[in-house]
């Protein structure tokens, strides 16, 4: 077993196992995983903006807007996403050179 020096992530390289495809597998989950968060923070971001009309209706202020946060973090996740996308394309791209890989 070989351990992903960033994420933990064990693949195992047995003879029969294609890098490869260990590769597009990764990736694709990983990107998964990268939606998801997106998704999150969209709902989050969507949650704080109705307790903020909430809370305008009632006349409370809240002076702590964690908008931004979210907003940076969706950019960051977004541009993520968007790379590793290209990254899976150029991998499946027939007319990349034979699988170096092997």
């Amino acid at each position: 077993m070989e351990n992903a020096a960033a994420g933990g992530v064990s693949a195992s390289l047995d003879e029969g196992s294609d890098p490869y495809n260990l590769i597009v597998t990764d990736l694709v989950a990983l990107i998964g995983h990268v939606q998801a968060s997106l998704r999150l923070i969209e709902a989050a971001i969507a949650r704080e903006a109705l307790l903020a009309e909430q809370d305008a209706a009632a006349d409370i202020f809240v002076l702590d807007d964690v908008t931004p946060r979210y907003a940076e973090a969706s950019t960051a996740l977004k541009a993520c996403d968007a790379n590793l996308g290209m990254a899976l394309d150029r991998l499946r791209d027939p007319q990349a050179p034979a699988r170096l890989l092997n």
